[in-house]
């Protein structure tokens, strides 16, 4: 008896079509094999698919059974095959009617349910995209892939109720998407950040046109404060923006049980020991890594220099393209990294130098080589370079503290989405969002100079040795300052503000 399952292979952020064929014969010794270059996770289906049939009291075939994977020649992993063998394997001594169009997704524990599954929303955005009508798949599952329309979407919580649905016996309702209800929140507020306007404001403009930003300052100034308040002036993710996140998160398995679409940015902290797979992404079967789980959000990069130099140095390419390309023999995926980097670091070993009243201890030798750690091709990268300095201690009275407090960051947000729905507008006809985007080509189209303004950029690209590269980040920059200020056109102001934050002496 032949029987032909179909279900779905992730590979990165790309679906396949996998049919799940098998064969049962009847006079032959009892076995179970499972071929088509399945994985560990997939080989041990069957022992799986075994017990959770015994368990929920159902007859296991004993017949010789064949279960391959095609396409036969792309490598199989994960445990999302369960559901699609159990079936096949019950569809060989039950009469069960299996719907067309329809696929079957999901993995089974020994006693027949069916537990939370990763991967489940790419699942059903394919089913849109090639015509299926139907997906069966874990009910704790089946709230992230609900939010598709034009597809039902089953929730099944166990094999048993399953059988019941496609014999006739009962019926199991398509799952609504439930939206999250839960207010967005954040940890910290930029008004409870005392002093540090200069820095606040860095950080409005790079969170108006999404650029990456390098802080520097000693212990204790604020920058990591000020790193973990940046989510709270960002502007809430679009619906394009939020399917990008969550995709991303479903295939890495980062969504709970019962989970739905992620609706606040990412923000990621990785510790400066992460490894460059964990940063970059990779593994015998590529996963995302830590520039990819930030897309759409935030990358936070504490304490900078401490990182591995081969670490930083992996972060040329995405910072430059916006995505991840991870190659191996038998595969090849490619990542989103579209995020802002965020990255702080000390002066100098001790954190002292140049400060006002503490005496650094460090060498000129020490901090020569602690500011090596970071290249100069990375340094390049960053639009934005910015000094924190030490708060003043009169300004961390507690009765001074009311009367010190800025801005909150509700307010800021205000302003921040101000700039970003002109940018909106300005790349509607692009596949880029925000000024930080922007290619050479585009530049020359959506960030027009006048004519003092770009003689004034310039005589100071020749004069501070920028490269080509330094020169049209200036550019996007004055751009993004330009329309927080609502100007058609970048002026020399714009220029010279934007000029501030590309003196690298604080590196």
């Amino acid at each position: 008896m032949f029987i032909k399952i179909p279900s779905v292979a992730n590979s990165g952020l790309e679906s396949i079509e996998v049919d799940v064929e098998m064969n049962v014969m009847k006079r032959k010794l009892p076995t179970f094999e499972i071929v088509g270059l399945p994985a560990k996770a997939v080989s041990e289906s069957k022992e799986r698919v075994r017990a959770a049939i015994i368990n929920s009291k159902m007859e296991f075939p004993s017949r010789k059974i064949v279960v391959n994977l095609a396409p036969a020649d792309i490598p199989k992993e994960g445990s999302c095959y369960d559901l699609p063998i159990a079936v096949g394997v019950l569809s060989s001594v039950m009469d069960l009617k299996i719907p067309e169009k329809s696929l079957f997704f999901g993995e089974l524990s020994l006693d027949g349910s069916l537990r939370h599954t990763k991967g489940s929303l790419l699942l059903a955005l394919f089913a849109k995209e090639k015509g299926f009508c139907n997906v069966f798949l874990p009910s704790e599952s089946a709230n992230e892939a609900a939010v598709v329309e034009g597809v039902n979407i089953y929730p099944v919580s166990g094999l048993k109720e399953l059988v019941g649905h496609l014999a006739g016996k009962i019926q199991i309702k398509p799952a609504e998407y439930k939206k999250n209800e839960e207010e967005v929140s954040f940890d910290f507020d930029m008004k409870d950040i005392l002093g540090q306007e200069a820095a606040k404001r860095a950080l409005e403009i790079a969170a108006s046109g999404g650029h990456n930003v390098f802080m520097v300052g000693g212990p204790g100034s604020g920058k990591t404060m000020l790193a973990r308040a940046l989510p709270g002036i960002l502007p809430p993710l679009s619906e394009k923006e939020s399917l990008e996140v969550t995709k991303i998160y479903s295939v890495s398995g980062s969504i709970p049980p019962g989970g739905s679409l992620i609706e606040k940015r990412p923000f990621r902290s990785p510790h400066h020991t992460i490894s460059s797979v964990g940063l970059i992404g990779g593994g015998v079967h590529p996963k995302p890594g830590e520039v990819t789980l930030a897309h759409r959000g935030v990358l936070f990069l504490d304490e900078f220099n401490e990182f591995q130099r081969s670490v930083l140095e992996a972060l040329r390419q995405p910072l430059e393209d916006g995505y991840v390309a991870i190659s191996r023999s038998k595969d090849r995926v490619v990542y989103p990294s579209e995020h802002m980097l965020i990255a702080s670091a000390n002066p100098c070993p001790c954190g002292y130098l140049k400060h006002k009243e503490k005496n650094c201890i460090c060498t000129e030798r020490e901090v020569e080589k602690y500011r090596k750690k970071v290249s100069g091709p990375i340094l390049d990268r960053v639009d934005m370079h910015v000094e924190v300095p030490d708060v003043e201690t009169d300004k961390l009275s507690l009765s001074s503290k009311s009367s010190n407090k800025g801005e909150s960051s509700v307010d800021i947000r205000k302003r921040v989405e101000e700039a970003r729905k002109i940018q909106k507008e300005r790349f509607k006809d692009e596949r880029i969002l925000t000024n930080a985007e922007m290619r050479n080509k585009d530049i020359e189209r959506y960030a027009f100079l006048g004519k003092e303004a770009e003689e004034f950029l310039i005589q100071a690209a020749s004069k501070m040795n920028f490269s080509a590269r330094a020169y049209f980040k200036l550019i996007k920059l004055a751009r993004t300052i330009a329309d927080m200020e609502k100007e058609k056109d970048i002026g020399t102001s714009h220029i010279a503000e934007a000029l501030q934050y590309r003196i690298q002496d604080v590196g």
